[in-house]
């Protein structure tokens, strides 16, 4: 055996093997390498969209709580409105109870000194005749001299 002839037919051996794995190993290799690769790409894609979603979500979230936060207390200074205005109604309807019974009273108290006033002046009347019964010690007919006591009453 030729040393030559060994290495010729191993570079033929080795160039077929080259050919063959060019032909039939390397393409699936190179085909599961490029998908691994677009994967990865893609994966790497998704992240980012993922991520810029997150921040558009997370500015959606901060809009819809500072508009919560608006409409809380656009409610509360409403409601606080409504709550002074339904005390000023209490305090002006109490105005004007009290007012009433006031007025009621004064009327009542009126009405009492009026009373008494007539209640005075008709003992005063009964005084005078009885006291002109005394000094004259008879008897004054209290229907003949009416008209003289409304006078002195009204005197009175």
């Amino acid at each position: 055996m030729n040393i030559n002839f060994t290495i010729v037919g191993q570079a033929i051996s080795f160039a077929i093997f080259v050919i063959f794995c060019m032909k039939f190993v390397w393409p699936p290799l190179i085909g599961a390498i490029n998908e691994r690769q677009r994967k990865i790409a893609e994966g790497l894609s998704a992240a980012e969209k993922a991520k810029a979603d997150l921040a558009t979500a997370e500015q959606d979230v901060q809009q819809e709580l500072d508009l919560a936060k608006t409409k809380a207390a656009a409610l509360i200074e409403q409601a606080n409105k409504s709550a002074n205005q339904l005390v000023e109604d209490a305090k002006s309807q109490a105005q004007i109870e009290g007012e009433r019974i006031r007025q009621q009273a004064q009327a009542a108290i009126d009405q009492e000194i009026n009373q008494a006033r007539e209640s005075l002046r008709a003992q005063v009347a009964e005084l005078a005749v009885l006291g002109a019964e005394k000094i004259l010690q008879d008897k004054v007919d209290a229907q003949k001299h009416a008209s003289m006591l409304d006078q002195l009453a009204a005197k009175l």
